[in-house]
């Protein structure tokens, strides 16, 4: 598991890091002009784990996250939990042969990455594989948008997606790419022992040796006059219909 410095910023986001991860929450800083109440509690939880509190003005948490609202607090985080592709086999080995996991090939917008793990987390899920490359990194956005998923959930980097695939395949898992071209549906497929559910970026969807690596390519049917599905959204049927013939 990598490790790296990062500030989190959101009453949300900073309450979910310190409630799931205090031992890496290196500080807080809160806004001394603020008047949240919402406030007042992440700084007594933070100090009852230890965690050095420090008020700041307003100028301070500016431009900290970024393009994200701050809300009003930040804590600097010396732990992203993104897992090496080398520790995959040993998540899928243990789930004891009803390994879920969500593949993401390319998800660039960081607000649909989170609401993916949050999703996935709902669901169950062992792990959610990302490439390395061309996909949204777990940043400050992320963690906000999950609503504490990705501090609870291996999401698991890799360098190259169809070799990962295929390693997987080796360890007995069936891997459904979603695709809206194709006739079979995701309800007609078995999706109760270990399986990946592979979902495209937001413009182009699977890249060719993604869609060639895997077992079968699936769609949700839409009787509804619209073409596609928000990633996310789309992420969270399949991940439930799984959860629906598992009988969880």
């Amino acid at each position: 598991m990598s490790k790296q410095n990062q500030w989190v910023v959101g009453v949300n986001a900073v309450a979910s890091a310190i409630e799931n991860d205090a031992e890496h929450v290196r500080e807080v800083l809160v806004d001394s002009s603020a008047r949240n109440p919402r406030l007042v509690e992440i700084e007594e939880q933070a100090r009852r784990y230890g965690i050095e509190v420090r008020k700041v003005a307003t100028q301070a948490l500016d431009g900290i996250g970024g393009n994200v609202r701050h809300q009003g607090v930040a804590a600097r985080y010396a732990a992203a939990k993104t897992w090496g592709e080398g520790e995959l086999a040993g998540l899928v080995e243990a789930a004891d042969g009803k390994a879920l996991l969500l593949v993401l090939d390319g998800v660039q917008d960081p607000h649909n990455l989170g609401a993916c793990l949050r999703s996935a987390l709902a669901a169950g899920a062992t792990a959610v594989v990302i490439p390395r490359d061309k996909s949204a990194p777990v940043n400050a956005t992320v963690r906000k948008t999950s609503a504490g998923a990705a501090d609870r959930l291996p999401v698991v980097q890799v360098t190259n997606l169809a070799r990962t695939l295929r390693e997987l395949q080796k360890q007995g898992v069936w891997i459904y790419g979603l695709a809206g071209e194709v006739d079979e549906t995701l309800y007609g497929v078995d999706l109760k022992g270990n399986v990946a559910l592979v979902l495209g970026g937001e413009a182009d969807g699977l890249r060719r040796l993604t869609r060639e690596t895997c077992d079968g390519l699936v769609r949700i049917p839409m009787p509804g006059d619209v073409e596609s599905l928000n990633v996310s959204v789309a992420a969270g049927v399949c991940l439930f219909e799984a959860v629906r013939q598992r009988g969880s």
